[in-house]
């Protein structure tokens, strides 16, 4: 089979949200055992290998973004035009799993003294449980590990972290005639927010040049709060992310969050910690969003997938030339560390 022809089955399946799971796994663990491979794990997420000794590992999520109706092409459809491939997640990352079953189906492993073991994982666009739950199985990962995500055919060795937090701002409601009735729940966050500003203006001075952007960013992605213009508010929440470049930016953060908070008198919580990491080589490239590299503990963690990057995009799409370097970039690392 093809891997233009592995990827048009595989955009077949609807898996926004999961929706199609099931049947993404059994069209890709029946490929897999026609070649050899044995199942150690079944879920929602599907572990398979070659052999017990495993040298590398490929990670892939199945899961993709919903599409909008800004769609020129059927989002469920692999569309051929001008050497684009066209489909939902062909890009993000339905190139990459094409590319990672073909590499692996075209290979002999008997005539190799380690094997691979394959990572198919769901709900990455979200929450990724699926990567969360290999690792609460205790389920060996190898030492080194290639992450399918898009890359235009680079190898990326290290992303940022992710720091996720809604605040939450208590107050007391008033006529907006008598504000000191009242306590103003958007006034106090606003004034958190200039002292947090004033924080991350010297943080972002440290700076690591691994990273495209080389600093820690800090954005505030939503405000919400006050029922009307005639009434003080008595509620305001607001949630913040911050791309870290290391772990003690990570502390100095939250540090201030709990210096801030016996000033300000909110309340918050973290919805996402994700570390930072860097996988030490002479060449540093580095992704601006999170993947499942950064779940696990690794020692050799590399993101490698076909291009252009277009992920959850209108027309996402990869080059049919960018996604068979890809398959023949697997295959040589699989001959590299494999044999």
């Amino acid at each position: 089979m093809k891997t233009k022809e592995i990827l048009k089955k595989l955009i077949e399946f609807n898996t926004i949200n999961d929706k199609e799971n099931k049947e993404i796994l059994d069209f890709i663990q029946n490929l897999l055992e026609e070649k050899g491979f044995r199942v150690e794990y079944r879920s929602k997420c599907l572990v398979i290998s070659t052999k017990e000794k495993c040298k590398l590992g490929f990670i892939g999520h199945t899961d993709t973004v919903q599409y909008g109706d800004d769609w020129t092409y059927n989002p469920l459809e692999l569309t051929e035009k001008n050497g684009k491939l066209y489909g939902l997640g062909t890009c993000d990352m339905k190139g990459g799993i094409a590319a990672i079953l073909k590499a692996v189906i075209d290979i002999d492993w008997s005539n190799f003294n380690y094997g691979i073991r394959l990572f198919f994982t769901y709900d990455e666009e979200i929450g990724f449980n699926g990567i969360k739950e290999i690792n609460g199985q205790n389920i060996k990962i190898p030492e080194n590990v290639i992450i399918g995500e898009p890359t235009n055919n680079e190898i990326m060795n290290g992303s940022k972290g992710l720091i996720e937090l809604k605040f939450e701002f208590n107050g007391k409601s008033a006529h907006s005639s008598n504000p000191k009735a009242g306590k103003n729940a958007i006034e106090n966050g606003l004034v958190f927010l200039n002292q947090l500003r004033i924080f991350y203006n010297n943080l972002k001075l440290e700076i690591d040049n691994r990273f495209e952007i080389p600093y820690t960013t800090m954005n505030i992605g939503k405000i919400d709060g006050g029922k009307s213009i005639n009434i003080v508010p008595n509620y305001c929440e607001t949630y913040i992310d911050f791309r870290i470049i290391n772990n003690e930016h990570r502390v100095k953060i939250l540090n201030e969050i709990n210096r801030l908070k016996e000033l300000y008198q909110f309340e918050y919580e973290v919805i996402n910690d994700i570390k930072p990491f860097i996988t030490e080589s002479k060449d540093c490239r580095t992704t601006n969003f999170i993947t499942e590299a950064s779940f696990i503990e690794s020692k050799y963690r590399y993101i490698l997938g076909a291009g252009p990057i277009k992920a959850h995009e209108a027309n996402e799409y990869i080059t049919e030339e960018s996604l068979n370097k890809l398959v023949e970039q697997y295959k040589q690392l699989i001959n590299k560390l494999c044999i």
